[in-house]
This record gives structure tokens, sequence and C-alpha cells, in this order.
């Protein structure tokens, strides 16, 4: 199940051939993934809206930390005075990360222009190891499973 989202551009995400930059997308896709998923534990304030809060129950002390990210520069994405459509998804649940994919969009065109998956790790920050993820959030997870665009 992927949601559908739009994420603003700022004049500054762009680069001098009228591109959002390409360090900027990354940007885009944790934007992305805040306003899908909610902030992780222990950061932000109350009262942020989400549309599946994978991130809102961690215990303290536990980090959802980015061990990868891949991106695929399909197309230009040119900036416009207007937000970008990100979809975006759970692509994979494994005993201790998940990724999640995505496919941003320019807002005027439709045109897909990248494709991206990021990884995470839960990651118990005062022990300094790895955890598992529970089967409570592997089924949370599981939910919004959808076949990866980026393979």
């Amino acid at each position: 199940m992927s949601l559908s989202l739009r994420i603003p551009m700022r004049w500054g995400d762009m680069d001098a051939y009228g591109h959002i930059n390409n360090v900027e997308i990354v940007r885009i896709l944790e934007e992305a993934r805040v306003h899908a998923f909610g902030p992780p534990a222990g950061t932000g304030l109350p009262g942020i809206e989400v549309e599946q809060p994978i991130f809102a129950d961690l215990p303290e002390g536990i980090q959802a930390l980015v061990v990868e990210h891949r991106i695929k520069y399909l197309s230009p994405l040119h900036y416009r005075n207007l937000s970008a459509k990100v979809e975006i998804w759970v692509s994979d649940v494994k005993g201790a990360s998940f990724t999640i994919g995505y496919a941003i969009y320019d807002a005027v065109s439709g045109v897909k222009c990248v494709i991206a998956e990021t990884t995470l790790a839960l990651f118990d920050e005062p022990a300094q190891r790895l955890i598992r993820l529970s089967p409570e959030k592997k089924q949370m997870l599981s939910g919004l499973l959808e076949d990866s665009n980026f393979r």
C-alpha cells in the first residue's frame, strides 16, 4: 500500500541548471518519510499528524537509523513553485531492518523523476546494538508492503 504526499520544493533546492539538486533529493525523501511515518522517537513536538505512525511507539533510547540510501535519477526534477508528488511505501521487512521505497514525480508534467529506497534499522543507543523488529512492528510494516519499483 503506497501513500501519496506533497512535499514542497524550495528555491534554494535548485542547482544552476534549474533542477532540484541531487543532495536536496535526499532531503525530500526524508521529509516524505517523516510526513508519512512520523519523526523518530524523542524528536519533534506533539501534534504532528502522520499517515502511519511507524516511529511513534519506539521505546526511549531506540533510534531508527538510516543504513543505506539508493537513488536512481530517471529525469531531471525541475524546480516548480509547487509541491512535488511523492509516493512512499514499505518495500522490504527483515528481522532487524526495513526498507522504504519512494517515487518522486514532477508537479506539472507528472513524469516520474526519481525512484529511491532507504533502509533503516532500529538501534538501542544505550546498549550500542541493533535490535530486532518486534512482531507488532513487523505486522505494521507488512501492512504497507508493496513491490519495489527500484529493482
